[in-house]
């Protein structure tokens, strides 16, 4: 959201308010994706005792299975609230991204065809957390979409791939089990582990090439800055196979998403 802020400011287009509630709605759907991902796992049998990642509300019986969904059915249905402001700001493709980040909140992990359990996760958090995420928010600040702004979302949406990449690496036995096939269940640890070090590498390497297009001035290269700790990062999910490792590791990776976006925002305004 602030990249997509920053492009917008950027181009003399930035406007508060759309911002504002795009970042609102943006939170509403992801508070709610998060509870029905939180429900839809424990029904499915994925999260047992066995769980090594952090605490889930369903499974240690917090909450029960029909609170968890009326709290997810709330988060959405306050973000399609917002979601009208923004629709009378930005017409229909503004409508079209609401519906579709909702449903793919929901079919995550639920429905009869989960994604999330046939391999399809990372495609849609590079999307949804990438691409529509970039692009919707600057979209209903600036009515157009310059393809420079579709490529200033693919750093962002490799970044929040490989935090699911963690997530899945950590959890393969457990999703194995039940019969969740995530990349890391379909080709392996090694595979997922060169999978974490090329999205990362990716988000670095479109930096210099969104400068020589012409995006901004050289200052859109400052999060090259966190570059060895990204390093850092891929040598330690390369070598980690235990739970707490990779909870850390995970953490991290969040950690450097958005720091890296917070860089790529000021970089963008400077």
């Amino acid at each position: 959201m602030a990249v997509g802020t920053a492009l917008a400011v950027a181009d003399g287009q930035g406007r508060a308010l759309p911002a504002a509630a795009a970042l609102l709605g943006a939170l509403l759907i992801q508070i709610g994706a998060n509870i029905a991902n939180d429900v839809f796992d424990f029904e499915r049998g994925a999260d047992t005792d066995a769980r090594v990642g952090p605490p889930r509300a369903a499974q240690l019986g917090l909450l029960t299975p029909r609170q968890m969904k009326i709290g997810a059915a709330v988060a959405f249905g306050s973000a399609a609230l917002v979601g009208v402001y923004l629709v009378g700001i930005g017409g229909w493709p503004i409508a079209m991204i609401g519906v579709l980040s909702i449903a793919a909140g929901l079919a995550y992990t639920g429905g009869p065809f989960a994604f999330g359990y046939h391999g399809f996760g990372d495609i849609a958090v590079f999307a949804f957390f990438g691409v529509v995420a970039v692009c919707g928010t600057y979209y209903v600040q600036a009515l157009t979409l310059p393809p420079i702004v579709f490529a200033g979302s693919l750093p962002i949406g490799a970044l929040a791939a490989a935090v699911l990449v963690v997530n899945n690496l950590r959890d393969v036995d457990t999703d194995r089990s039940v019969g969740k096939r995530t990349l890391v269940v379909r080709f392996g640890r090694r595979v997922a582990r060169f999978e974490y070090a090329g999205l990362l590498l990716f988000a670095y390497a479109m930096l210099p090439g969104l400068w020589f297009a012409g995006a901004s001035r050289a200052t859109m290269i400052l999060p090259l800055a966190t570059l060895p700790f990204a390093v850092w990062l891929i040598r330690t999910v390369s070598t980690a196979s235990d739970g707490p490792t990779l909870n850390v590791a995970l953490a991290r990776t969040a950690a450097l998403e958005a720091v890296f976006a917070a860089l790529l925002a000021a970089g963008l305004l400077a």
